[in-house]
């Protein structure tokens, strides 16, 4: 078994822009930082009491100085070639420690001023706000810096905008103000998030993955579900949904285990297509399965206010019902191509893989148990990251030497570049949206539109954060759809966790859906095939994911919290026959090939089991399952590996 890609929380493209810097001063002065700053958020983690904008804008300071020296200006072309950084780089790094290190080193004058901003400052805070848009254009692209210019720009003029979006305007100083020397602006809530959880949750991965878990995952995966039909398949499931709970990165996950699953899945028989678009669903659910769930999972319960165990537990069984449709989906398809599964020479020894790297499944259930019992995520990935380098001693094989330490610290410290420049650019459509009262007019006119219709208002909400989502890492995609959409699902009368979920979902599948979805490209790259046709085919076995937020809104007893158990457990069973009817229809094989009419029965069926009243329930569910039974008695069932 090849060892996985130990290094799974940086997003595909970083990876191919990161310098490789082999001169030999700046590949320590790079590793003096990166590791420097992991130090640095783990002593705050455990032992710091540093005020919150200090905090941030160290945090931020650091990975913008990483970002320069090691992703180039252009992505091609003289700049990248170069493997060192160039006197612009330089610049730009240090214009970005004298902008953030005034706020640690004087922002206790600007708190004896009453926060009101010095010629000085706006100065400063220019600087600093141009050096937030280029960090940010170095590691995600164009998209998200230009939509922060625009909310930017209605900031200064909307005064002028017509209609209903007219606001008096904001002054130039206000806004700098806003956005340099209040938590309210970039260094607010979302670089807070960054800072706090999803910096050490990156850490906590890189340690996982460097101590061999991603391998161990792989193995037990492949033990467990490699002999079955379209057993790599199944595989890719197992393996992507538990590495989410590690790194919780779609396109990261992609690449780890897409690099072993997808090649798999092509040798027993499946099409690079359909390959591609088993490990892009998979992985994707990475982000919304428990106990990490992502770093937007982290801004939920930020900006809720609802503990993360809380939006943890909520979490699980709308989890499980995705994964179910997908392996679901897999198998008819599997049966319908008779695909068998590996054979036991191909396969790992489940007992040598827990022999060997069993015990490193140890943090995870500290990680767990913390959150459970209410210690606050940055203790729970705290004690985390101190109990993998324990447990990681206990065999030879997962023990990290002091180099490998280091390097470690290193790698979680790159891994968290991308996320925190989206956060930190965030921050200002958040302040923009703040300062101009945007939110409560976006929340007016959409209930005004939809006339005060839930489903239509949720259909609406769906595409825009579809929309919003193309293109961007799925932290920057909820944070905008939560800052602008939730409050109108809220204002509707969706609880509030219910809300931010049904953003977070659409937010997390936005990565699935053409025509810009980066994990299906990233997996059609592995599979050397056509990213859009990826696209669609994931889409299509992604379904159940964009039905199920629609699930929890109308029956928020699948949530599990503050409901009766009966009526949990009625609305878990009744989804879940919804699901497999659904999964059945979009494949569209049970026993023998379905025709279209009885697929879209079945799938209407489907749709009847997950509405929010038992009497609908129970006639979709006998008419679906009297349809499957007809089915069934013309083909008797033959003897086969499940």
């Amino acid at each position: 078994m090849s060892k996985l890609n130990s290094n799974p929380q940086i997003e595909v493209s970083d990876q191919n822009r990161l310098r490789e810097v082999h001169n030999p001063l700046w590949k320590y002065i790079i590793l003096a930082l990166a590791v420097s700053l992991a130090l640095f958020h783990l002593y705050n983690a455990g032992f710091g009491s540093l005020l919150a904008i200090k905090y941030r804008a160290i945090h931020i300071g650091g990975i913008m100085v990483l970002i320069f020296l090691l992703i180039p200006f252009r992505k091609k072309g003289f700049y990248s070639k170069k493997q060192a950084p160039n006197i612009l780089d330089i610049l730009l790094a240090i214009g970005a420690l004298v902008t953030t290190g005034y706020i640690v080193f004087f922002y206790d004058d600007v708190i004896l001023r009453g926060g009101i901003a010095d010629q000085k400052e706006i100065i400063l805070g220019s600087i600093f706000l141009l050096l937030v848009f280029e960090a940010t254009r170095r590691t995600i692209g164009l998209i998200l810096p230009l939509l922060a210019a625009l909310f930017f720009l209605y900031a200064l003029y909307g005064d002028i905008v017509p209609g209903p979006f007219n606001h008096v305007g904001v002054s130039y100083r206000r806004l700098m103000e806003q956005m340099y020397i209040s938590t309210e602006g970039i260094f607010g809530i979302a670089l807070g998030t960054s800072a706090q959880y999803i910096f050490l949750f990156i850490l906590f991965g890189a340690f996982m993955g460097k101590t061999g878990m991603g391998q161990l995952i792989t193995e037990l995966s492949l033990a467990v579900s490699g002999k079955r039909y379209g057993g790599p398949a199944k595989v890719s499931v197992l393996a992507s949904s538990t590495m989410g709970t590690i790194n919780g990165a779609a396109v990261a996950n992609v690449v780890t285990t897409g690099s072993f699953t997808i090649p798999l899945m092509k040798k027993i028989g499946f099409k690079p297509v359909f390959a591609g678009s088993v490990e892009a669903v998979s992985s994707a659910g990475g982000q919304i399965i428990p106990p990490v769930m992502g770093a937007a999972a982290f801004l939920l319960a930020e900006l809720t206010g609802i503990p993360y165990a809380t939006v943890m537990i909520a979490a699980i069984v709308p989890a499980i019902l995705y994964y179910l449709a997908v392996w679901i989906m897999i198998d008819k398809e599997a049966r319908r191509l008779n695909l068998k599964g590996l054979s036991n020479e191909e396969l790992p020894s489940l007992k040598e893989a827990i022999i060997k790297r069993g015990h490193m499944i140890l943090p995870l259930f500290v990680v767990v148990a913390l959150l459970l019992t209410g210690i606050t995520p940055v203790y729970a990935a705290f004690f985390g990251i101190i109990s993998v380098w324990v447990v990681s001693s206990f065999r030879k094989e997962t023990r990290l030497s002091v180099k490998e330490f280091i390097y470690t610290l290193e790698e979680g410290s790159k891994g968290a570049l991308a996320v925190a420049a989206a956060c930190a650019i965030v921050g200002i459509i958040i302040g923009v949206v703040s300062l101009t009262g945007l939110g409560v007019s976006f929340t007016s006119i959409m209930l005004d539109f939809t006339n005060g219709q839930l489903s239509v208002l949720l259909l609406l909400t769906m595409l825009s954060c579809i929309i919003l989502g193309m293109g961007l890492p799925t932290s920057a995609a909820y944070i905008m759809a939560a800052t602008v959409a939730a409050p109108v699902l809220i204002e509707a009368g969706v609880s509030v966790l219910a809300a931010h979920l049904f953003v977070f979902y659409f937010a997390t599948l936005s990565t699935l859906t053409p025509p810009v979805a980066l994990a299906s490209y990233a997996a059609a790259g592995v599979a050397n095939t056509s990213p859009s046709k990826v696209g669609w085919t994931a889409f299509r076995l992604a379904i159940a994911g964009f039905i199920i937020p629609f699930v929890f809104v109308y029956q928020p007893s699948i949530l599990i919290i503050d409901s009766e158990p009966l009526s949990i457990i009625l609305s878990i069973v009744t989804a879940a026959l919804g699901i497999y009817l659904i999964a059945v229809s979009v494949i569209g094989f049970y026993k023998v090939n379905l025709g279209m009419a009885i697929r879209v029965a079945i799938f209407a069926c489907g749709i009847l089991l997950i509405f929010p009243y038992y009497w609908v329930n129970l006639i979709g569910g006998l008419i679906g399952f009297y349809i499957l039974f007809r089915v069934n008695k013309r083909n008797p069932p033959v003897s086969t590996v499940s």
